[in-house]
């Protein structure tokens, strides 16, 4: 009788774990979806020529929950505005908004976020932030130059990094157009990041 009232017990629980997990992965699914639409609409797409017209989707990492941190969150006092190199040798100007400090395999990574100074002036934009970042499987399995990830500026002092939903910049896909920030060095992550957007060395050639 007591081993029945224990499985009724963790029952809800069970429920209320597969109910966030299924969240969770659906927004991954919805991030996936809108980046493959986006590439594939050409009036929308970075892509070009035959690129364009042999793209049939991104490959993604599989999904994993790891890659999606609560971070500890502390907003830059007195932040000043700076010029972020980019990779066509012209600048974009940002200001540091904050710093997120996250465990991965009991190790501590801390995270730079920024805003754009442009973006913020329209008023979707307005609570945008952006992180720039690198990775240890930046030059194998993800573009050499690093991804990106969008977040929303939080409203206490955590913040949740989904890496499953970072990608690749659009100059990784077409240099000719576009000119993509350069991530800092403070956002060098000595560790491999296996989530998000996955990168096939074809655009460049």
């Amino acid at each position: 009788m007591k081993k029945y009232m224990i499985l009724l017990l963790m029952f809800p629980l069970w429920i209320f774990s597969q109910k966030m997990v299924s969240k969770e992965v659906m927004a991954i699914k919805k991030f996936q979806e809108e980046l493959n639409a986006e590439y594939l609409n050409p009036k929308e797409t970075p892509l070009r020529g035959d690129n364009f017209k042999n793209f049939k989707g991104h490959p993604f990492f599989p999904f994993d929950l790891k890659y999606r941190v609560t971070a500890k969150f502390v907003k830059t006092k007195n932040a000043q505005p700076f010029d972020l190199p980019t990779s066509s040798g012209k600048t974009k100007s940002y200001k540091e908004y904050g710093k997120a400090t996250f465990e991965l395999d009991g190790k501590p990574y801390t995270v730079t976020l920024y805003q754009s100074l442009d973006l913020i002036r329209q008023k979707k934009y307005k609570d945008y932030l952006f992180l720039p970042f690198r990775d240890a499987t930046n030059e194998k399995e993800t573009y050499g130059g690093g991804k990106y990830m969008d977040l929303k500026i939080p409203k206490g002092d955590t913040i949740v990094l989904d890496f499953n939903q970072s990608y690749q910049p659009y100059c990784a896909y077409n240099a000719y157009d576009y000119n993509c920030p350069i991530v800092p060095e403070e956002n060098k992550l000595p560790v491999e990041i296996r989530a998000g957007v996955m990168y096939e060395d074809i655009y460049h050639h």
